[in-house]
C-alpha cells in the first residue's frame, strides 16, 4: 500500500513535530538520515528506510524497537505533513504489530527449539489490530493459541507448559521499556474467561468456550478478529469454526436486549466531561470514537447472521456496508466515516506527543500545543471542530436505541427506600451499599445482563440482603457475593432455585460467611454452585474405585486434555461439596478427612493412567517396568483436610538400564522421571478448571536434590543404607496407591522390613527430640486454633506415635488413629490418646475451612466451628481442646521420660 497524497506540506510538519512534541524531536535526533529523507518529500523512501531500521540486528527486542521507532516517527510526519490519509497511518501500525508478533512468537519458539517453524502457535488479533486501525500508543489485544499436537517443543515440556512458556516471553520481548523504548503493549485479558485462564487456551479449550459459554461482548469482539501472526493457516481455520459463535443467522430477543444493554453501557460508563474541553476523552466521550465503532458493530451483530456482505472488519468499510445494504441511510454511513476519521486523527495527535497511549484532552498550555501540533491555530479551534464532530456523532448513537429501551436497560432505582431498607438491617453504610446493589443490575454483571436474570434477581433480593445482613461479617459477605456475581456468566437457574428453595440461599450465604476457602473457590469457578442443586450434595462420596469410575465417565478415550479437566471437574465438586457439609455438620470431620483422601486417591489413580497413555503414543512402553505412587502424611494415612498437599514419592520397577519402545525411546531412568512429571503436572498446573493439588515430592530419596522417580531397588537401598530417622518416620505412614497388585505387595515387603530393623532406643530417643525441637523453633503454632502446631497438638502426637513404632516394633499402619489403639491396646500409650487424636483432627480439618488463620472466628463462625467438632459451644471446644493437648503431653513424658515445653 504505497498511497501518498500531493501538496504535503513536509517543511511545516517537521517544524511542528521538533516544536510540539518532544517525542518525535528526540526520534528525529536519533534518525538524521530520515529526517532528510522526510524533509526532501520521499515518502516511500523514508517508509522503505523505517521499515529496515532493524536489520541485521540479531537481538529481535532491539531490532524491532528501532524499526518501530522509525515507522511511527516516519508515519507521524507524513500525517502531519497532510502526505498519507489517516487510513494508511493505522494499516501501517497494524501491519507493524502483525510483524513484530510474528517475529516475537518465532523468537519464544526458538529460544527453546531453535530452527523450529512456528506451526501450532497463533496470534489472532482483536479490536483495532483486528480491523487493521490501530493508533500510535495503541495496545495490542491478541489471543495467544495453540495447538497440542503440533506446537514446537522440548520432549520434557508439556504441550500447556511450553505455551505459557512462549506467551510470558512474547508479552516481555513486545512490551518491556527498555532504553530503546517498547514494541507495543501487550493486553491478554480479551482471552476467554481471562481471569483463571492460562495466557495461551489450546484450540479445544477455546472452542469449547466460544461454543457453550462465551458472551455478546466476545461476539462483539470477534467481528474484527484475523489471524495475524504465527500459524495463520491455522488461524484462519479457528477462526471459520467459531464463524456460527459471531455470526448468527437467528438472534433471540435475549440476545437482541444484551446488545440494547451494551450499547446502553458505552454512555452511561463514560464518567468526563460531557462536550470536548479539558478532560474531555475523544475515545470514551459522548459523540467519540467508541460510539462510531458500536454504531457499525451493533448493527453488523444483529444482521450480519443474514447477510455476509456485512462481515467486515473496519469501521468506515462497515458503514459503508451497511449503507449498501440499506440498514442505515448513505448520509450516514458517510457523515460517521467522515467522522471518525477526524476523530481518529485527533487523538493521533495527543499520542504524539510524548508517544502516551492517552485520549483525553489536557488543559492550558498543553492544549495550546496539541492544537498547533495538529495545525490549529489555537485551542477554541479545536475544540468548535471537536465539538461539530461529535454532535453528529452522538445524534446518531442516540437512534442506535429507543427512550423505552434505555428505561428498560438503565439501573433499578431505588433510591431512599433502598438506603431506609439496609439501615433497618443493620448494615454499617446503608448508602454506600444501596450504590453497589443498585450497580449489580446496571449491566455491569454478566449474569443479571437479560431481563429474565433480573426478574429472577428482583424476587430473591430481599432474601438475599437479610441473609447478609445476618452474616458474622456482613460487609465481607457482601464483597463475597459480589465477586461471586461478577465471574458468574448466567445465574438465572440458581436464583429460580434459591426461590423456590430458601434454605438454599440461606446454604449459600453460609459458605460465603463462614469459609473464605470455599468461598474463594466459588467465586473462582461460580458453577461449582451446581453442586447445591443435588440433594446428594449431604452424601459422602463412594470408595476410591466408585471414584475412579466417575472420572472416566463419557467418551474421553484418547483425549487427554478432556480426561484431565474430567479428573478436575470431578474432584473440585467433590472438594468443595464435603465443604459445605463440613459447614453443615452433615457428617463427623473424620469421615470427611477420610473421604478427601480417598478422592485425592481417585485423582492420582486417573491422573497417572491418563498421563502414562498419552506418554506412550511418543515414547511406548519399557518392558517389565511400571510408575507406582507411594503416599505419605496425611495422605498415606487416609486424612486430607481441604488445605491439605499430596506428599508422594514416584518409584519404577525394573532396571535402570531399559529403554522405552516407542518412536522416541528413552532410558528407563528419563523415561520414569518425565511421566513423573507429568503426572505431578496433570494435578498440580492452573487451568480454566483450577489447580486441584500442590504436591510435595520432598520425600523422596535424596529430596529436592535427587531424582523425581527412582527404581525400587534404588528405594530399598537408599532406606536401609542412607536414610535418616525421620524419613523412616515418614514412612511408617506410607501407603501405596498407585501400582500393580504385583508390585505393591513389592513395595509393601520394601516398607515392611525397612521399618522392622531393630534400633538404639537411647539414639531414636535423641534424634527424635532433637527434631522435634528443631521443628518448634522453626514452626511455632500459627494462633490459639492451631491443632497441628500447638505444643501438644498433631505434630507432637505424631512424633510420639512415630518413635513408639519404630522403638517397639509394633503397630505399623499408616492411619494414625488405628495405630495409636494398637499401641493403647499394648499399653503403651493411654487409650485417651485415641479420644484426643480425634478431637484435634475434627479441629484441624474444620479449621482449616472456618478458621484458616487460625484465629478465633467471629461468634456465629465460632459456633458453627464448634457443632462441626461436635462440641455444644465454642467454650466447650477449647476445654475440650486444651484437654487433648494435655493427654499428648502426659503421654510424651511417659514415653520420653522428659516434659513437652511451652504447651500452653
Amino acid at each position: 500500500m504505497e498511497e501518498t497524497l500531493n501538496d504535503a506540506d513536509w517543511q511545516g510538519a517537521l517544524t511542528r513535530a521538533r516544536a510540539h512534541s518532544p517525542f518525535l524531536c528526540q526520534s528525529l535526533d536519533r534518525l538524521p538520515n530520515l529526517e532528510a529523507l522526510l524533509r526532501g518529500g520521499e515518502a516511500d523512501a523514508a517508509f522503505d528506510f523505517a521499515r529496515n531500521a532493524g536489520a541485521g540486528i540479531d537481538d529481535v527486542g532491539v531490532s524491532l524497537r528501532r524499526e518501530r521507532l522509525a515507522l511511527s516517527t516516519a508515519l507521524a510526519v507524513a500525517d502531519l505533513a497532510g502526505a498519507i490519509p489517516v487510513g494508511r497511518v493505522m494499516v501501517e501500525l497494524s501491519h507493524l504489530a502483525d510483524r513484530s508478533l510474528d517475529r516475537a512468537i518465532t523468537a519464544a519458539i526458538h529460544k527453546r527449539v531453535p530452527d523450529a517453524d512456528p506451526a501450532g502457535f497463533i496470534g489472532i488479533a482483536l479490536g483495532k489490530h483486528g480491523a487493521s486501525e490501530l493508533n500510535y500508543s495503541s495496545d495490542i489485544d491478541p489471543i495467544l493459541l495453540y495447538d497440542p499436537e503440533t506446537l514446537p517443543r522440548r520432549d520434557r515440556d508439556e504441550p500447556g507448559e511450553a505455551a505459557q512458556r512462549y506467551a510470558r516471553d512474547i508479552v516481555q520481548l513486545l512490551s518491556t521499556n527498555t532504553a530503546e523504548g517498547y514494541v507495543f503493549r501487550v493486553d491478554l485479558r480479551l482471552r476467554p474467561a481471562s481471569e483463571v485462564s492460562p495466557l495461551a487456551i489450546s484450540l479445544g479449550a477455546a472452542l469449547t468456550h466460544y461454543e457453550s459459554s462465551a458472551l455478546t461482548w466476545e461476539r462483539a469482539a470477534f467481528i474484527r478478529s484475523r489471524a495475524a501472526s504465527g500459524d495463520i493457516a491455522a488461524g484462519e481455520a479457528f477462526l471459520a469454526s467459531i464463524r456460527p459463535f459471531v455470526w448468527r443467522r437467528s438472534l433471540d430477543f435475549g440476545a437482541i436486549d444484551e446488545i440494547s444493554r451494551l450499547t446502553v453501557r458505552i454512555r452511561a460508563k463514560y464518567k468526563g466531561p460531557l462536550q470536548p474541553g479539558p478532560g474531555y476523552d475523544v475515545k470514551q466521550g459522548r459523540g467519540g470514537i467508541r460510539e462510531v465503532e458500536f454504531y457499525a458493530q451493533t448493527h453488523q451483530l444483529i444482521h450480519g447472521g443474514r447477510n455476509p456482505t456485512l462481515r467486515v472488519r473496519g469501521t468506515r468499510p462497515a458503514l459503508d456496508a451497511l449503507a449498501a445494504a440499506g440498514l442505515i441511510a448513505a448520509a450516514d454511513a458517510a457523515e460517521m466515516g467522515e467522522a471518525y476519521d477526524r476523530l481518529r486523527t485527533i487523538e493521533h495527535r495527543l499520542q504524539m506527543v510524548n508517544d502516551h497511549q492517552t485520549h483525553s484532552l489536557p488543559d492550558g498550555e498543553a492544549l495550546v500545543n496539541v492544537a498547533r501540533l495538529g495545525g490549529y491555530n489555537n485551542a477554541a479551534t479545536l475544540l468548535d471542530d471537536l465539538n461539530d464532530i461529535t454532535d453528529r456523532v452522538a445524534r446518531r448513537f442516540d437512534t442506535l436505541i429507543d427512550a423505552e429501551e434505555s428505561a428498560a436497560a438503565a439501573p433499578v432505582a431505588r433510591g431512599s427506600g433502598m438506603r431506609k431498607t439496609l439501615d433497618q438491617l443493620g448494615f454499617s453504610d446503608p448508602k454506600a451499599l444501596a450504590k453497589r446493589v443498585n450497580s449489580w443490575t446496571s449491566g455491569q454483571m454478566r449474569a443479571l445482563r437479560s431481563p429474565a436474570a433480573l426478574e429472577a434477581f428482583e424476587s430473591i433480593l430481599p432474601a438475599l440482603l437479610e441473609a447478609l445482613a445476618e452474616a458474622p461479617d456482613p460487609d465481607k459477605a457482601v464483597l463475597r457475593w459480589e465477586s461471586l456475581l461478577a465471574k458468574a456468566s448466567s445465574a438465572i437457574n440458581l436464583f429460580r432455585l434459591l426461590e423456590a428453595r430458601p434454605g438454599l440461599l440461606e446454604q449459600l450465604v453460609r459458605i460465603l460467611t463462614l469459609a473464605g476457602p470455599l468461598a474463594d473457590e466459588l467465586a473462582r469457578r461460580p458453577d461449582l454452585l451446581d453442586t447445591l442443586i443435588d440433594r446428594s450434595a449431604l452424601d459422602l462420596p463412594g470408595d476410591v474405585f466408585q471414584l475412579i469410575a466417575e472420572m472416566e465417565q463419557g467418551d474421553l478415550a484418547g483425549d487427554y486434555e478432556k480426561q484431565l479437566d474430567r479428573i478436575r471437574i470431578v474432584t473440585s465438586e467433590k472438594r468443595f461439596a464435603l465443604g459445605v457439609q463440613l459447614i453443615e455438620a452433615a457428617h463427623d470431620p473424620l469421615e470427611i478427612a477420610a473421604a478427601l483422601s480417598r478422592l485425592a486417591e481417585a485423582s492420582l489413580a486417573v491422573a497417572s493412567r491418563a498421563a502414562a497413555a498419552e506418554f506412550s503414543q511418543a515414547h511406548g512402553h519399557i518392558k517389565g517396568g511400571e510408575l507406582s505412587i507411594i503416599g505419605l502424611g496425611r495422605l498415606g494415612g487416609g486424612a486430607l483436610t481441604h488445605g491439605s498437599d499430596l506428599d508422594i514419592i514416584y518409584l519404577f520397577s525394573g532396571a535402570h538400564e531399559g529403554e522405552s519402545d516407542g518412536r522416541r525411546p528413552l532410558g528407563a531412568t528419563l523415561y520414569f522421571n518425565r511421566l513423573a512429571q507429568r503426572v505431578s503436572g496433570a494435578l498440580s498446573v492452573p487451568t480454566a478448571h483450577g489447580a486441584l493439588y500442590e504436591v510435595d515430592t520432598r520425600l523422596r530419596p535424596q529430596g529436592a536434590q535427587g531424582p523425581l522417580a527412582v527404581n525400587i531397588e534404588s528405594f530399598a537401598r537408599y532406606q536401609n543404607e542412607d536414610a535418616w530417622t525421620w524419613e523412616h518416620m515418614a514412612l511408617t505412614r506410607a501407603r501405596v496407591l498407585v501400582g500393580s497388585p504385583a508390585v505393591k505387595e513389592e513395595l509393601g515387603a520394601v516398607i515392611a522390613s525397612v521399618l522392622g530393623h531393630s534400633r538404639d532406643p537411647e539414639k531414636l530417643r535423641n534424634a527424635v527430640l532433637t527434631m522435634r525441637g528443631e521443628m518448634a523453633a522453626h514452626k511455632p503454632a500459627q494462633g490459639p486454633l492451631d491443632a497441628k502446631l500447638s505444643r501438644g497438638g498433631l505434630v507432637d502426637l505424631e512424633f510420639l506415635v512415630h518413635y513408639l513404632q519404630l522403638r517397639d516394633q509394633t503397630a505399623f499402619t499408616p492411619n494414625l488413629r488405628d495405630a495409636i489403639t494398637q499401641l493403647a491396646n499394648e499399653e503403651l500409650v493411654s487409650e485417651k490418646l485415641v479420644d484426643a487424636h480425634d478431637i484435634l483432627t475434627r479441629l484441624l480439618v474444620s479449621a482449616r475451612l472456618l478458621a484458616p488463620d487460625p484465629k478465633e472466628p467471629a461468634a456465629i463462625a465460632a459456633a458453627v466451628l464448634a457443632h462441626a467438632c461436635k462440641c455444644e459451644d465454642f467454650d466447650a471446644l477449647l476445654k475440650l481442646f486444651n484437654q487433648s493437648r494435655l493427654e499428648v503431653v502426659e503421654n510424651w513424658k511417659a514415653a520420653f521420660g522428659t516434659e513437652l515445653e511451652n504447651t500452653q
